[in-house]
């Protein structure tokens, strides 16, 4: 028997070898190659340092192509090494070997499917960090915790990935939840990936703040936006900027920092306002402020279409009923569906822990052929 199911993954494997060369040049990689053997051309000139901004450019874009292609030579390699594998069972029938090929072709078959993923990511700002902002909807302690169960699904579907996230501001709810925060994700494409996160979020379940037990709808509005580097094309004057100075509020607990280097930045010509009081510095906070804001900035340069500022600035989306991108329902019965791709899953103990792939899969799908649902 085990010899029939290892002839299986050989032809499996067969039929991976041209998807293989597919998602090669789907990726350019051969392109890549040339780029990255261009840019340690032009590192190696003398004077390349004297220009601290353009350098920091090449190199950033030079380990952005380098770990794409890194990536896609450890898969080759798995491939590589999981067909000698399985040849080698073959030919010397052994059964022992059956468990650690079936392993091996689920995480390869995984890795595919993620590298694949990767060639719809073509934003400008796919490829960067991501900063999340939760924003608790009306309803008090409802929605306050709601968010907070926001919080904790996209944190959890950081560390899945392998990213880190760093909390930028953090304010708690009154009695439970939150009411409002920012982290940032550090990692490979965290903002293409999370970009479609972007939304309302709407959660109907039996209230457990309701001594009747009775159904509750709540909403949360996240926002997603790309961390961009110092050196970006977001030009922020200092006298547009009103900085205030405020000591940390709520209880707080370990996520803050109670004295007074809590900083919340105004930009004046568009009403931008950010705040950050995790950290211990004054100095460390305004950095994650300007961080913040160029990236709110950023958002409002891309969107110059829209008639006036204000529908752009900041979170302008009605945290109600009918605006909601996904609906998570835990009673009467269980199911999360995403209302603009129609991706739907009743595994919502999976989801809020952070299993959300299958979604952002098929957002970034309909988005590449054009069938978003507005």
């Amino acid at each position: 028997m085990p010899i029939i199911e290892y002839d299986t993954y050989k032809q499996k494997l067969s039929a991976m070898e041209p998807e293989l060369q597919k998602l090669s040049a789907a990726l350019n990689l051969d392109s890549a190659r040339h780029e990255i053997a261009r840019l340690e051309a032009e590192a190696a000139v003398d004077g390349f340092w004297n220009d601290r901004e353009n350098s920091q450019k090449v190199l950033q874009r030079t380990k952005q192509l380098q770990n794409k292609v890194a990536r896609y030579d450890r898969l080759v390699g798995q491939w590589e090494d999981l067909t000698t594998l399985v040849e080698m069972a073959i030919e010397e029938e052994d059964d022992s070997l059956l468990e650690e090929v079936t392993e091996s072709y689920t995480a390869l078959e995984s890795a595919v499917e993620e590298a694949n993923l990767a060639t719809l990511l073509s934003g400008e700002y796919d490829a960067n960090n991501a900063i999340l902002t939760f924003h608790a909807g009306a309803g008090g302690t409802e929605a306050q915790d709601w968010c907070q169960m926001l919080y904790r699904m996209y944190t959890r579907w950081a560390e899945r990935h392998g990213f880190t996230y760093q909390i930028m501001d953090y304010e708690d709810g009154d009695e439970a939840g939150i009411k409002s925060a920012s982290i940032s994700i550090e990692g490979e494409n965290a903002y293409g990936y999370l970009k479609s996160e972007n939304g309302v979020h709407r959660l109907v379940r039996v209230s457990p703040f309701d001594a009747n037990a009775r159904r509750q709808t709540s909403f949360a509005a996240l926002e997603v936006m790309p961390d961009l580097p110092d050196d970006n094309s977001i030009e922020i004057r200092p006298e547009e900027i009103e900085m205030q100075v405020f000591r940390s509020s709520g209880a707080g607990g370990q996520h803050v920092n109670k004295t007074s280097s809590a900083v919340r930045l105004i930009h004046l010509p568009t009403g931008v306002v950010v705040s950050c009081q995790t950290e211990r510095s004054q100095f460390q906070n305004r950095d994650n402020c300007m961080r913040m804001l160029r990236a709110k900035l950023m958002e409002m340069k891309a969107q110059q279409h829209a008639e006036k500022i204000s529908d752009i600035k900041g979170v302008q989306m009605k945290i109600e009923w009918g605006s909601q991108i996904r609906s998570y329902v835990f009673m009467p019965y269980q199911l999360v569906k995403d209302t603009r791709t129609g991706y739907e899953t009743s595994n919502v103990n999976g989801v809020m822990d952070g299993d959300l792939d299958g979604f952002i899969t098929a957002y970034l799908t309909a988005n590449a052929v054009g069938e978003l649902k507005k």
